[in-house]
């Protein structure tokens, strides 16, 4: 399953969250939980990702969330700085996952 890319955005208010680059993240990826969850998987099943950056600068705060969602099993990943992001946002992180049971070779 291919998640398009997730920012910061509060759903129901259709806002970016405020409290900067860890606040906009952790939002991507409760974002990104809750498609997870509709397609009956969860971050388990994520096996890479791709996470745009407004500043590099901010690869090391991104990381400290990023890991409290993918503790177990994760996913190789890429980084990028990228000149804009929609609404403005810090981040917005796509994925790809495997529905199913994933296995260790």
């Amino acid at each position: 399953m291919y998640i398009s890319g997730q920012i910061g955005m509060d759903v129901a208010s259709g806002q970016l969250v405020d409290g900067g680059v860890q606040a906009q993240t952790k939002q991507a990826l409760s974002n990104m939980g809750e498609i997870l969850k509709g397609a009956g998987c969860d971050y388990s099943n994520v096996v890479k990702t791709t996470v745009l950056l407004k500043d590099i600068n901010d690869f090391n705060s991104v990381n400290d969330v990023y890991k409290t969602f993918f503790s177990t099993k994760v996913p190789a990943r890429a980084a990028y700085q990228v000149a804009a992001l929609p609404r403005d946002a810090l981040v917005e992180i796509e994925a790809v996952a495997v529905l199913g049971p994933l296995s260790d070779s």
